[in-house]
Formats: C-alpha cells, structure tokens, sequence
C-alpha cells in the first residue's frame, strides 16, 4: 500500500500570478517514487483548509508538509493549520523554509506545528517521511526542530545535498497549464529554481541562515535539458529563474546561455552588481543571444558607507551599479533594481541619499526599473543593522498568531513595516518618491499601458520630477487608480 503526503503552498500572490510551488516540488521530488503526493494550493484553492481536511480523510493521510515565508503565506497558513489540526488532531504537520529556519520555536511553540526542517530540506524531509509512516525515532532526523518535554530542540543540520544529485520535480503529480502565466517575458511563462542558498551574508537577508553562506547550483546542461522538457510540454516562451543568486559562477552562466540561444525563451534572473561586472563582454553577448531579458539585483543604497554595513560594500558600491546599468543598456537586457531605504541610524538622511542615485540611474539608463523597499531588520547573528534597530526599541513578535496580524504582514511585506524609529512623514517621503518617479518613467514591463498614457503620465509628474518636489502627488495617484498601471514590482517574488 502506497502512502499520501499532502503539500500545502498558503497564498503568496494575487489570482492570476501564481507561480509553481517550487520548494514543495523539490521535496516532494524525494518522495515521489514511493509515495503517492498531493498539493494543495492557496493561490488556487479558496478555502485550503476544507481541502487538506478532505483530502487527509480520503486518503488517510498522516502529513501534511507546509512551505512558509512570511507575510501573505503566514498570514494564511496559521488559521489554516489550526483548523486543520483541530478538525485531525492526528495529522503531523511539518513546515519548512526560511521562515520556520529561523522563527523554530515560535512556531512550535503554537500548538499545531508539531516540527520543522531547517535548511536545505530533501535528504532530512525524505528521512522523517519513512520513519513516520515505517517506523523510527524521528527526534533523530537531522535538521529537525522540535518539542521535547515542553523544550524545543534542535538536531545537528544534516550535510547538503548537491542539486545534480537530488532527482528531478515530479510534475506530472501537479497541474502545471494552471501555473502557466503571461508577464514581460511571453505569452506563456513559467518558473525554475536552479541552486540552493546563496554565498554572501547581507546583513538584511533572510536567506543567509537557511544556507549558512552555502551555494549549490545545478549544472548549466541539466538546467539546459530541464528548460527544453519545459519548452517541449508546455511550449513557453518565458521563464523566470528563483535562486537567490542565479549568476554566481560565469562559466555556467555562459555555458547555460550556450545551450539556450535559438531556443525562442526570454528569461530573467537575480544576481549581484559586483558579480555581473566582472563578466566579460563575450558572456554578456552569450546571455543576449540566449534570451536574457531583465536581471534583478540588490542595488540596496545610494550610500557607499551604508553598503559596507549591510556586507554589501567593496566592489557592489554605487559606482559599480551606475557602470553596470550602463552596461547592461548597451546589451539590452533591462536592469530591475531593488532598493533598502531608511535604514538606521538616520533613516532620513539614508533616504534622500538613495533618491539622488535613483535619480542618477534614471539619467543613464531610463528602462531601469525599481524596487523600493523600507528596511526590515532579519534575525541574523553579528548583523549590525539588526543591533542597531534593537537599541531604537525593535523586537520580533513572540507568537505565531503575532506574525500572522496585519500589521506583522505589512512588515514583511517591506513596504510599510512601523519599526519604532521609522516615522510615518518619512515612509510617506519614500511613496510619494515612488508615485512621482514610476509616472515619469512608466516601467518598461507594462505591456498595457500605450503610448498615449506613457506620455500623460510623464507630462502630469514632469514639473515636480524636474523641480524634485514629491509631496502630496495626489493627481498621479489619482491617475494610477483610474489607468491602473503598473508599479514596478519584483517579476518573481
């Protein structure tokens, strides 16, 4: 007899914008040859709840696996899972993430979490799925976190698996046509994650403790292969690639963008400035030959002090970000960049200096794109920027249901977290920048908005891009809601 796992994905994005649940595919790939799975998906499903219940039932299921970032996917998966292990109390639920690889016993200590897998997750997840539905002590799995006489503990992480080595995604276990979506990059897009974790410690990440600094990448040809089986079943023309850092190692970007050119897809990626700089020119024609579309990368600051204390200094300064945009302009390829702003000690002050560099960028390379972001402390040991936001009165919430209010949401979400020292004068400066820059330079992405609104918006917020006055710009909010164009936002995150 064949067991079920269940996988629940909790809602991360709006109806229409849903992605493939990628990490669950990961660890369900593990299992996949011996146990029946089923995924559950808040972006599709309206009451999630009801279906995991009624799932578990009719399969007589003993898990349900659960994947958890914070903010949307929090939100819905704390009421979910209470219901759920009040309607089954004994159904095991496991979560795993970044999210439960940082927050373990908050989470544990809820009620209706009974463990969690830290870091990377297939080798432990397919361990505590035989041990549970064969037999064994699961206190002894590796990189699990759990509840021990009212004490959580937390076993030794178990060594990393690498990507070439861990079997393919099961996807013909999931309905894949109905993550197929339309954006900038194609008429049919979908999405791959090809490394685990990231080798650098930004001190505003969330990643660095889920990889401890530890990169894995797939190889260019299985990337390659996987992208053509992709292209082959559901005939996409576009792709957006998850890792936290796609480009790390030139040689496979190029080998990758070899094997891709001709092939008809327009991808986009993440990666850093001061990486992508030291490519040669011969890789940078290699990605535009192969369909390189847009590359995000962690601008962060306008300040070069400000980097060096978010571990982003040296190379990634702001005179490398102003070169690559630059560079990248001359390829074709559009630049989306990601800002931090206010970060303490003088959030103020952190601010204006990062809208005069946007506004630089702008001069070089208009077709650049932005993401503004307010700073949102990480638990992160050694980051400065964290101590410095305990000293200004910060702390992170001490229950599940804490990180699951509305207000905890917004906070990582980013854009509006009401940390103690962030004035509400200062967060409107950062969105009414945004309303006045995104008018006068519509983002490229926009595929609705035509000629004649490009130019509205642009005539309507000239005077005060030129003059630099960015208050109260009520008219082109105004505007936004009645065109409903496009704020530049992440393409997959």
């Amino acid at each position: 007899m064949r067991h079920t796992v269940l996988f629940y994905n909790p809602v991360s994005t709006s109806k229409g914008k849903q992605r493939l649940p990628l990490s669950l595919l990961a660890v369900s790939a593990v299992i996949a040859a011996d146990y029946d799975v089923e995924f559950i998906d808040g972006n599709l499903v309206d009451d999630p709840a009801t279906a995991i219940i009624e799932r578990a039932r009719a399969t007589r299921a003993k898990l349900l696996a659960v994947t958890t970032m914070p903010g949307p996917q929090v939100r819905q998966a704390v009421p979910v899972c209470k219901q759920v292990k009040a309607a089954l109390p004994e159904l095991t639920i496991l979560w795993g993430g970044y999210f439960p690889t940082q927050h373990h016993e908050v989470i544990l200590k809820s009620g209706f979490v009974d463990y969690v897998i830290q870091g990377q997750g297939e080798a432990p997840f397919r361990q505590f799925v035989d041990r549970l539905h064969h037999g064994g002590a699961l206190d002894e799995v590796l990189s699990l976190a759990y509840l021990k006489d009212g004490e959580v503990c937390v076993n030794q992480r178990a060594p990393n698996v690498p990507m070439d080595q861990l079997p393919l995604f099961p996807y013909d276990q999931i309905d894949v046509s109905r993550y197929v979506g339309r954006s900038y990059l194609g008429t049919r897009v979908l999405n791959h994650n090809t490394s685990f974790g990231c080798p650098f410690a930004c001190n505003f990440c969330a990643v660095v403790a889920l990889a401890n600094r530890r990169w894995l990448p797939e190889s260019a040809e299985r990337v390659a292969n996987i992208v053509t089986e992709l292209q082959r079943r559901w005939q996409i023309n576009g792709l957006e690639f998850h890792d936290m850092d796609f480009f790390v190692r030139e040689d496979r970007t190029a080998e990758f963008s070899e094997r891709m050119a001709g092939k008809g897809i327009s991808w986009w990626g993440l990666g850093r400035v001061d990486t992508l700089m030291s490519y040669s020119d011969d890789t940078w024609e290699k990605m535009k030959r192969s369909g390189a579309k847009m590359i995000f990368m962690g601008a962060e600051s306008g300040d070069d002090e400000t980097l060096k204390r978010m571990n982003k200094g040296g190379k990634s300064g702001t005179a490398q970000t102003l070169a690559l945009v630059e560079r990248m302009k001359y390829y074709g390829i559009v630049p989306e960049l990601s800002f931090v702003m206010g970060n303490p000690p003088d959030p103020r002050a952190d601010i204006e200096s990062t809208i005069q560099f946007i506004r630089k960028i702008k001069q070089i390379n208009p077709a650049t794109e932005l993401v503004l972001y307010i700073y949102t402390p990480v638990p992160q040991e050694g980051s400065i920027l964290l101590d410095e936001a305990t000293k200004l009165g910060f702390r992170f919430p001490t229950t599940l249901d804490e990180w699951a209010s509305p207000e905890w949401a917004k906070f990582s979400m980013r854009r509006d977290p009401n940390t103690p020292w962030f004035k509400d004068t200062t967060r409107r400066r950062v969105r009414n920048f945004e309303s006045v820059i995104n008018a006068y330079y519509p983002t490229v992405t926009d595929m609705r908005l035509q000629g004649s609104w490009r130019a509205a918006l642009r005539a309507l917020s000239g005077w005060r891009y030129k003059l630099g006055y960015y208050e109260w710009p009520y008219e082109l909010k105004a505007l936004q809601r009645l065109v409903h164009y496009r704020r530049p936002e992440t393409t997959g995150f």
